[in-house]
């Protein structure tokens, strides 16, 4: 098998990037690592210690204390921040509602990337994002784009956060996909957007299964 094979996920939110990140690998024994979860968990600690996110100088000393690593468990990739378990809390509304406005502050992008490209520097993984395939990886062998109709998506959030927030409404999570995508693909800071060699992947009316099988169709060829 060919050394450091990166396939980099870029796309929407809600439209399962994660679910098939750790998929593939899991199929393939790959690292993966959770872009989103990284700067979700910087959002936490922005509003845990009462962060302005306009004032550069307390970005910055915030930055200087944020220690991340990422374990896995059963199969599953967890995230710690500064030692502690966060990637329950990280997917919380509180934090989403934040995670757009922080990962777009140059500061905290220079900061993450440099972590993630450190990581896909001497191992095979598998990383999901919305910049991974245009900053982070430009280079990957393998670039899917995600999307899917934005009600799907939405009911997709819906099912996921119930069980946690039984408060929470469907229009609501509308509302806040719509936002994000708003913030996402205009933010100045390595906005959303497409690698002209990426792979489109729309699984509006795609099971996870056929997911993991388009994806696996498209990677094969960089395992001989």
């Amino acid at each position: 098998m060919s050394n450091n094979i990166v396939v980099a996920i870029d796309g929407y939110s809600s439209c399962g990037k994660s679910t098939l990140a750790k998929a593939l690998a899991k199929k393939l024994h790959f690292i993966y690592v959770d872009s989103g979860a990284m700067y979700r968990a910087v959002a936490l600690y922005f509003l845990r210690n009462n962060i302005d996110l306009e004032n550069n100088e307390q970005i910055a000393e915030a930055l200087k204390n944020i220690h991340l690593n990422f374990h896995s468990r059963d199969y599953q990739s967890h995230i710690t921040l500064n030692d502690e378990e966060v990637s329950d809390e990280i997917r919380q509304m509180h934090v989403a509602d934040k995670v757009s406005a922080v990962a777009a502050i140059h500061d905290v992008r220079v900061a993450m990337v440099k972590q993630q490209q450190r990581l896909g520097k001497s191992k095979n993984i598998v990383m999901d994002g919305r910049d991974i395939g245009t900053v982070v990886f430009p280079n990957a062998q393998v670039k899917l784009f995600m999307t899917a109709d934005p009600k799907i998506r939405a009911e997709r959030r819906y099912k996921e956060l119930l069980p946690t927030n039984p408060d929470i409404t469907l229009e609501e999570i509308f509302d806040n996909l719509a936002h994000r995508d708003y913030q996402d693909t205009t933010r100045k800071e390595s906005p959303l957007t497409r690698a002209e060699d990426a792979i489109i992947l729309d699984n509006t009316d795609l099971t996870q299964a056929e997911q993991l099988l388009f994806a696996l169709s498209h990677i094969e060829p960089f395992m001989a």
